[in-house]
């Protein structure tokens, strides 16, 4: 792929499967919640869950309608995948080289990147913690928005909490729907093929402009 270069006024980067790699916690906290919820097919909900919120994906594929039964179980299930990651869960190559060129998000007023993630706060803390990534000034998770990906919410907030608008942003993404949450915002999306297939991540980017959605294999390249 011949290089491409565009300016941007902030980095709204997905954080599971884009920045740090827990696959194998996902997949043990799922399999800890078959136990609970008997009946669950674990490979389909790998196949289609990535990158929605974990209430969403609880509501959706466990049955769960009451708010604060939701809440708890979300709370259960991230800690499972913190308990369950063999070796803890690992920055993904070329974060750190990319964290390296970026301005320090703490800087104020106006950040040049920041982190829209599915997660809870509570998850997205550790986990970041665990990867030995700065948590970022105001980074956006499933507790702050009304709507998760891919509903454009998280990447329209982010671009707020960066002081930017969304359509002044690149979004780096590694599932479908965080790449259609990106592209509906206004964004530009890179894709990256770290979790799911290309086939997979061209048909969430159909109708997109031309320039505003690339696809690459991982932070590295």
């Amino acid at each position: 792929m011949p290089e491409v270069t565009f300016q941007v006024a902030a980095v709204l980067f997905d954080m599971d499967g884009t920045l740090v790699d827990s696959t194998t916690g996902v997949i043990g906290a799922w399999e800890t919640f078959a136990k609970t919820y008997p009946g669950l097919d674990v490979k389909m909900i790998l196949h289609s869950s990535h990158g929605v919120r974990t209430v969403d994906n609880l509501a959706k594929w466990c049955g769960i309608t009451d708010p604060e039964s939701l809440k708890d179980e979300a709370e259960r299930f991230e800690r499972a995948i913190v308990e369950s990651a063999e070796g803890g869960i690992k920055m993904l190559p070329g974060v750190r080289s990319i964290f390296d060129n970026l301005s320090p998000a703490k800087s104020k007023p106006n950040q040049q990147w920041t982190i829209c993630t599915s997660a809870t706060r509570v998850y997205a803390t550790a986990a970041l913690n665990a990867a030995n990534i700065d948590c970022p000034d105001n980074f956006v998770t499933a507790d702050d928005v009304h709507k998760g990906k891919p509903h454009p919410e998280p990447y329209l907030e982010g671009a707020a909490r960066c002081g930017v608008r969304a359509t002044d942003c690149v979004v780096v993404e590694d599932a479908p729907a965080g790449v259609i949450s990106g592209l509906a915002a206004g964004s530009r999306v890179i894709g990256l093929l770290t979790t799911h297939s290309r086939e997979q991540m061209l048909k969430a980017a159909e109708g997109a402009r031309q320039g505003y959605f690339y696809l690459v294999p991982n932070l590295s390249r």
